[in-house]
């Protein structure tokens, strides 16, 4: 497939959203430009090319032109001679579009593994390039050193849609419909502009360089370039507009004359050199076995499920939507179905026994991202029922659809850098990769990657960061971590992966038929009572799927209840507020041991709690009896036990 030589605004050929044939980049003849030499390349189907320096700088930073690579080329001319590369790609009638920018992320991977270009490239954009150039820069932000942008567009519906103060162009207004797959009506409604979502870019403190002809009636200022610059600054980012005043003024003032090239060079130059070392995130995963399966659906059977099961940091958005985005981007033919089983607070040990309800009765699930690893440290989950948790996510999981593939995450916190600072590796990073290791599952250390960015001062913990649930730095970190895996993972796939094996169990009591177990199912005295919708009368807060839903409850100490069960664990989840008291239980007749319901967040938050209370039994029929203690926590307000389910693993 071959590019046409484009125009300014032209009617060119127009590439087919849905061809998407990944190949590596072809490297082709060697040329001169401006005196230096050039490499043509393809880049799945495109034309592209870079120009390299006399001498490289160190570090090797580049500049990426978005379009029109034939316009006002002084910039390039004089960072070619301080010893950047130049390069491009030409996808100039797909207006930023995804396929677009699967181009881009195809190329630019091609320039850093291959031509080992820096990692953050500055993105030099003219006009429609600011579509290109934003829309990377917002998908990719930790990879950007800069954005220079002359009369660019920042909104379609200004330019080519017409809709406002521009002239438009109607020609080209077709085409980007065509290529974004647009009504009209949804083309009006496009909410991902440049000018839109730039709080990622912004939390990277990207600076932008808008140099604006003021009489441009193709690209208005005052419909792009302008409310740009106020909504980057509102979210903290830096930018710079330059009106341009000089003459002469063509093209309805869309042409501007560049007579300042010294100073955008030195814009371009001092935001990219010298070229800060980036710890790459390929140190901090393991890729083991892949994402074979689900690539095979993805791309043969076009029809995938992907799940989330997590705490809150799994729940609150951020990084699992820009995941989304990510995958239907990437495998454009392929429908997907997402599931979003993340709830604060909740663990490894919550996720074994609320599986198969919040997540596997949802139907078949093609790739399992798991999240567990901060709030088993927050929950004091010790070590042995982590492991057995964990394995028995995967082992239940995957009796479900034996060919299911999952992705093992552990997510950042203070104490797990202060372990590391220590010498030593949190245990729950330990535990997580004994599991994703013995099963073949690709890991993601993040709390390594964010520890060791951060003594690379890549960025600041309070600044950035800010807090275990990552503010929007650090849910776009997180993202970055991500997709460097997924992408790795989708090169060099066989046509017919080998299906997978799973191994026997690391530890025989592993939760693997984990399940939840109604609380009808037990016998209690009339001190207990079931509240078919309970909701707090202390107005304290709630976690989704833990209100509003029958619920055992007994604040009276001395109520009794007993419960038959099959297995070899047993467990209950409860709600823990304000008034939470102590329980005395025992199994079988065994003695008896107490356990204190109150946590430290119960002051301020009825918070979904679990309890295992007997693992490792032997396999059969058991009698548990719990009572509610006269004893409580100090900073209790009375002796509450509020039962959810109860938790077996049979």
């Amino acid at each position: 497939m071959t590019i046409s030589k484009f125009k300014l605004f032209g009617n060119q050929y127009i590439i087919p959203f849905m061809l998407v044939v990944f190949f590596a980049a072809q490297a082709n003849a060697q040329s001169l430009w401006k005196g230096f030499n050039k490499t043509d390349l393809n880049i799945i189907g495109h034309k592209a090319y870079y120009v390299k320096p006399k001498v490289a700088l160190p570090g090797r930073p580049w500049v990426w032109r978005a379009s029109f690579p034939d316009w006002h080329t002084g910039i390039d001319s004089l960072l070619l001679s301080r010893g950047f590369h130049v390069a491009y790609v030409s996808v100039d009638d797909q207006y930023g579009s995804p396929y677009a920018m699967q181009v881009w992320d195809r190329f630019y991977n091609y320039l850093t593994d291959t031509v080992q270009l820096a990692p953050r490239a500055a993105l030099e954009a003219v006009s429609r390039g600011g579509l290109y150039a934003l829309g990377w820069a917002k998908r990719n932000p930790d990879k950007v050193s800069c954005i220079y942008a002359e009369t660019p567009v920042y909104d379609i519906k200004s330019w080519p849609g017409g809709k406002g103060k521009s002239l438009g162009d109607t020609t080209a207004w077709k085409q980007l419909r065509q290529v974004y797959h647009f009504t009209e009506a949804e083309a009006l409604a496009y909410n991902d502009n440049p000018l839109n979502n730039l709080e990622g870019l912004a939390s990277f403190k990207v600076p932008v360089l808008n140099m604006i002809g003021l009489e441009d009636k193709l690209v208005p200022p005052a419909e792009n370039s302008l409310p740009f610059a106020q909504k980057y600054i509102a979210v903290g980012g830096p930018v710079t507009t330059y009106p341009v005043t000089e003459g002469p003024q063509q093209l309805n003032g869309h042409h501007v004359p560049d007579r300042h090239n010294d100073e955008w060079a030195d814009f371009i130059y001092y935001n990219s050199y010298p070229v800060k070392k980036i710890l790459p995130y390929a140190d901090y995963y393991k890729k083991r076995n892949g994402l074979k399966i689900f690539y095979h659906s993805a791309t043969i059977n076009k029809k995938a499920t992907v799940a989330f099961l997590g705490g809150s940091i799994t729940f609150n958005p951020g990084w699992r939507d820009r995941v989304y985005l990510y995958l239907k981007e990437r495998f454009p033919q392929t429908k997907f179905r997402f599931i979003m089983a993340g709830i604060p607070s909740l663990g490894s040990l919550p996720h074994a026994f609320r599986l198969q309800r919040d997540l596997l009765d949802s139907g078949k699930v093609d790739l399992l991202f798991v999240e567990a690893a901060v709030n088993d440290r927050v929950n004091k989950t010790d070590s042995m029922t982590q492991v057995r948790a964990l394995e028995g996510i995967i082992r239940h999981a995957r009796k479900t659809n034996p060919q299911m593939d999952v992705v093992i995450m552990e997510f950042a916190d203070p104490d797990k850098t202060n372990d590391y600072n220590a010498g030593k590796q949190p245990v729950e990073i330990t535990n997580h990769e004994r599991v994703a290791s013995h099963y073949g599952l690709p890991s993601i250390n993040i709390a390594k990657g964010v520890k060791e960015k951060l003594a690379n001062k890549e960025f600041n913990w309070n600044d950035d960061f800010k807090d275990l649930h990552p503010a929007i730095f650090g849910q776009e970190l997180y993202f970055a971590f991500i997709k460097s895996l997924l992408t790795d993972c989708f090169v060099n796939v066989s046509a017919k992966p080998k299906k997978y094996n799973s191994p026997g169990p690391l530890n025989e009591y592993a939760f693997e038929h984990g399940q939840y177990f109604s609380i009808t199912n037990a016998r209690h005295d009339d001190k207990w009572k079931i509240d078919p919708n309970w909701q707090p009368a202390d107005g304290l807060g709630t976690r989704p799927g833990f209100v509003n839903v029958p619920m055992l409850v007994a604040t009276t100490p001395g109520a009794t209840l007993n419960l038959l069960f099959k297995g070899n664990a047993i467990g209950i989840a409860i709600v823990s507020g304000g008034d939470a008291g102590i329980i005395t239980y025992s199994i079988d007749g065994a003695p008896v041991k107490q356990a204190d319901l109150y946590t430290e967040w119960s002051g301020f938050l009825h918070l979904p709690w679990y309890v295992l209370l007997g693992s490792g039994l032997k396999n059969g029929d058991h009698t548990l009896q719990i009572k509610v203690s006269a004893d409580k926590n100090a900073k209790s307000k009375g002796n509450a036990c509020r039962i959810v389910n109860f938790l077996t693993n049979k």
